[in-house]
């Protein structure tokens, strides 16, 4: 099983300075270069516990990220689940840009409002 490695940690950083949650930047950062992962295997590399890998799926899925499955195990049991990424790491890198250009444009618009407001 793949754990984080420095450049996985440097891939969160980011995404956390990018206005992602801890968890949900560290889940990108593992999964950016395995593409796929169970929910055991997010648990143990994210250092994640199973309600925030549901918490976090749910918020990817939402934003139309990632894609569920589920395996039933050997035997007895509930079957888990897999998560893969409906689009690639660069398409999710490319809409956070935009949503990070948008911002800087907001912002900058209220700085001019705000230059011919004030004296």
């Amino acid at each position: 099983m793949k754990q984080l490695d420095k450049k996985d940690e440097e891939i969160a950083d980011a995404l956390i300075i990018l206005g992602m949650s801890k968890n949900v930047a560290m889940t990108l950062a593992y999964m950016q270069s395995t593409n796929s992962a169970t929910s055991i295997e997010l648990e143990r590399s994210a250092r994640l516990r199973q309600p925030e890998v549901s918490i976090v799926m749910k918020q990817l899925k939402e934003r139309d990220w990632i894609n569920e499955s589920e395996e039933k195990k050997a035997g007895k049991g509930r079957p888990y689940k897999i998560y893969s990424f409906k689009v690639g790491f660069k398409d999710i890198i490319a809409q956070l840009e935009k949503q990070q250009r948008k911002a800087v444009d907001e912002t900058q618009e209220k700085i001019e409002k705000l230059k011919g407001v004030g004296k």
